[in-house]
């Protein structure tokens, strides 16, 4: 016999997650937003709240475990390609302008995270967290891009050659690679639980993986690639290949006490900057996992959140983190454009990008859940912070866009009138 049960799981969760992002793009939202939002809905404060014995027997505790794997393997599919797709700028005409908005617009909501940790640690850290895995969690999760959604936003609104979608791309991947370099130091340091020796084993460990995708895989899938798809089309023993790599050094990851996701971005890093393998992984990888595996993801975090959110003290919460997620983002983008040169109208564009979290986000905080450093609540406030963030940012760059454009008409205007 199969399992029925996680058949009909899959085809809830995909067609909620289909309707509901349907129903967001229509509203002008990513359909990452959707589907974020479904998955909240199918959990304990919609679904469960409505319906809690249906939902129970849709989801009972002991078919997760399933669920669980799918996820795993989403995200392990996801991350690979979301290494593949990292470009990180090269000439100093970009690289400066993206380092200052990228390090800006991570160190400021990361430095106003560690300054309202205090007031969430006692109520929001697990049992036997010490204070700083729990801060500098925090800190990290604030300070998160999410340089997917930012690309779909910039390419849906055709800001792709401006100068904000230019320069917010180019910052979200310096942001990148701030902010999972900072994740895998804190889940390292939560791994250790305040021993030294495992904290050791596993940043040698990951030094040791860095050294050898580097040295040995890189170089190694070049080659592969070069003789076996030219053309840049992974088909057959290529794709096997491609896929052993992401799935061996997700496995290692795993084993040194991190998550299977900073093996798999690893080992799309390590692939070739080459845009046809790029949309060979898209057409082949991307597609199926987006439409029926990252929607488990969105709904086992949605089965992971509390119905806690609705106290007031959870409320304060919540207003904490968002204002230090929006502002830190919003406020340190803007600066680091100002920095670089660039108008306030641009400026703000800029930081408006940097605001979007989605996928990236949910990742981040599901990691943090999974070790143990964060509870359900804060994972709810999180969850909401990054549903929210996202939804805003079309919105503000819509607005920004607008007055750009009314201001352009009335300068032409008075023009044509002087004349």
């Amino acid at each position: 016999m199969g399992h029925p049960l996680l058949l009909v799981q899959l085809l809830v969760i995909i067609v909620a997650a289909r309707l509901m992002a349907w129903a967001l793009r229509w509203l002008g939202q990513p359909a990452v937003v959707g589907e974020m939002i479904a998955g909240l809905a199918l959990g304990p404060l919609v679904f469960g709240a409505l319906a809690p014995s249906w939902q129970a027997q849709l989801f009972p505790a002991d078919s997760l475990g399933n669920l669980q794997s799918l996820s795993t393997l989403g995200l392990v599919l996801f991350m690979t390609v979301v290494g593949a797709e990292l470009r990180i700028p090269q000439g100093s005409r970009v690289l400066r302008p993206a380092g200052w908005i990228g390090g800006l617009a991570c160190a400021l909501p990361a430095l106003l995270a560690l300054g309202i940790a205090p007031w969430l640690y006692g109520a929001y850290a697990p049992a036997g967290v010490a204070y700083w895995p729990f801060a500098l969690f925090l800190a990290t999760a604030c300070a998160i891009t999410a340089l997917p959604v930012m690309a779909r936003i910039v390419k849906e609104r055709r800001l792709t050659d401006t100068t904000p979608g230019r320069l917010g791309l180019a910052a979200a991947a310096v942001a990148d690679v701030f902010a999972w370099v900072a994740l895998a130091f804190v889940v390292a340091l939560i791994s250790a639980r305040g021993s030294w020796w495992p904290f050791l084993r596993t940043i040698g460990g990951l030094l040791g993986l860095l050294a050898v995708a580097w040295l040995v895989l890189r170089p190694l899938c070049a080659r592969l690639l070069a003789r076996h798809a030219p053309d840049g089309q992974t088909r057959g023993a290529v794709l096997a290949f491609l896929l052993a790599g992401a799935f061996g050094c997700a496995a290692v990851t795993e084993w040194l006490g991190l998550h299977a996701v900073f093996g798999a971005f690893l080992f799309g890093v390590c692939l070739p900057r080459d845009d046809r393998l790029l949309h060979g992984l898209i057409e082949r990888v991307e597609h199926v996992t987006l439409a029926a595996f990252l929607p488990v993801v969105f709904v086992l975090a949605g089965l992971s959140t509390t119905a806690e959110l609705l106290s007031a003290d959870a409320a304060l919460a919540l207003t904490l983190v968002l204002l230090v997620a929006i502002g830190g983002k919003l406020i340190g983008g803007a600066l680091g454009a100002r920095v670089a040169g660039q108008g306030w109208r641009d400026s703000l564009a800029i930081g408006s990008l940097m605001n979007a979290r989605g996928l990236m986000e949910l990742i981040v905080i599901k990691v943090g859940l999974d070790a143990g450093v964060i509870t359900p609540a804060m994972f709810t406030i999180l969850l909401v912070m990054a549903i929210l963030t996202t939804m805003m940012t079309t919105p503000m760059v819509m607005a920004l866009e607008s007055r750009g454009a009314a201001a352009v008409s009335e300068a032409s205007g008075m023009s044509g009138t002087d004349a």
